[in-house]
């Protein structure tokens, strides 16, 4: 079997727009079980786009966009329903930026063998196939970007920005959540930047600079909780649609208790949804309830929502319920990214109390 035998049906992303869900999630409303929670999580949604006071961060976790779920997210967008967006690198570099680059993903199964796989340059997402080919052509164009850019520290959302400059350059027609984030000033945050291509891309950078004994691009974690904290405090009022759990949902989680550090009086996230497909009985974070986020000063309870459903099932109802609703038709985009083009104002609080 060639490789071409294998990697030969893509996977096509849904499209919101086509059918109106509306009236399914009224009739989930009243039934049960995570039915009537997911019909409770899209008015929560729904009222946070109609809130004209509220900045609505996005969280992805898992591996969403070789699932589908591009477009979803892409018209989330475009119909100003995401202020920022907070993911796993896999997400925004390996799967986003890899397909604005003309590659795709392509459907497979879970039952092949993985050893022939590997020996044909395929990677597998359980049932999902990418050529490995490709993604080293993904890695390499990281290090490109990195060698234009001036040597220094940046936040990872600083470094996207500079992706989505790429893109617009050189793949200006790509639909791509990257592309979309350039050309709206939506901010793309990814606190793990190097668990990805991106850090391939960044490792080779780096060496190759070592060697000439030049100095290089390296990407400031702080900084992104820095800037996302800034962002909390310009917003005021927040809401949160988390897909998924890790390290994107408990980043956005935590600006409310950074924001407050450094003196700031703000609110908690007044509004919050989460989608995922874990349990809280472990005590690991995906599974955390949003309850228990407010234990710590980070989630108001009067709007918060959890849902236990898997992602490609759930968020395309979500999703599909606010956009056919229509609340974003007069909601003005945020520009958060045009917060960074100043030099910031962030105060610092006097910890002389502190021991």
């Amino acid at each position: 079997m060639q490789k071409t035998d294998l990697l030969h049906t893509t996977v096509e992303h849904y499209d919101i727009k086509v059918v109106d869900v509306v009236p399914i999630i009224e009739m989930m409303e009243k039934t049960a079980f995570q039915a009537r929670n997911l019909a409770r999580a899209a008015k929560i949604f729904d009222e946070m786009i109609a809130d004209k006071q509220c900045g609505i961060v996005l969280t992805l976790a898992g591996s969403l966009i070789s699932a589908g779920q591009k477009n979803v997210i892409l018209d989330m967008m475009r119909s100003n329903m995401v202020d920022a967006i907070v993911s796993t690198g896999a997400n925004i570099v390996d799967q986003d930026f890899f397909e604005a680059l003309g590659f795709r993903h392509y459907q497979g199964t879970p039952f092949a063998s993985d050893n022939d796989l590997r020996e044909r340059h395929i990677d597998r997402i359980y049932d999902t196939y990418i050529d490995e080919d490709a993604l080293r052509v993904c890695d390499d164009t990281i290090r490109k970007i990195a060698d234009g850019m001036v040597p220094g520290a940046y936040s990872s959302r600083a470094f996207i920005h500079e992706m989505g400059k790429y893109l617009d350059q050189h793949f200006s027609g790509a639909d791509s959540i990257v592309l979309e984030a350039y050309r709206h000033g939506i901010p793309i945050f990814v606190p793990a930047f190097s668990d990805c291509s991106a850090g391939f891309g960044l490792v080779f950078h780096q060496v190759l600079r070592q060697q000439c004994g030049e100095r290089y691009v390296s990407i400031d974690s702080v900084a992104d909780f820095r800037e996302l904290t800034q962002i909390k405090i310009e917003s005021g009022v927040t809401g949160l649609v988390m897909l998924g759990g890790g390290v994107p949902k408990n980043f956005v989680q935590d600006i409310v208790v950074s924001a407050e550090f450094l003196g700031y009086d703000v609110e908690m996230h007044r509004y919050a949804v989460q989608l995922t497909v874990a349990d809280e009985r472990d005590g690991a974070l995906s599974g955390s309830t949003l309850k228990e986020a407010n234990s710590w000063g980070k989630v108001d309870l009067a709007k918060e929502q959890m849902v236990y459903g898997e992602v490609t099932v759930t968020l395309p109802l979500l999703a599909g319920y606010a956009y056919h609703k229509g609340s974003w038709r007069d909601r003005e985009a945020r520009r958060f990214n045009e917060i960074f083009a100043a030099p910031s104002v962030l105060k610092a609080a006097a910890f002389a109390a502190l021991p």
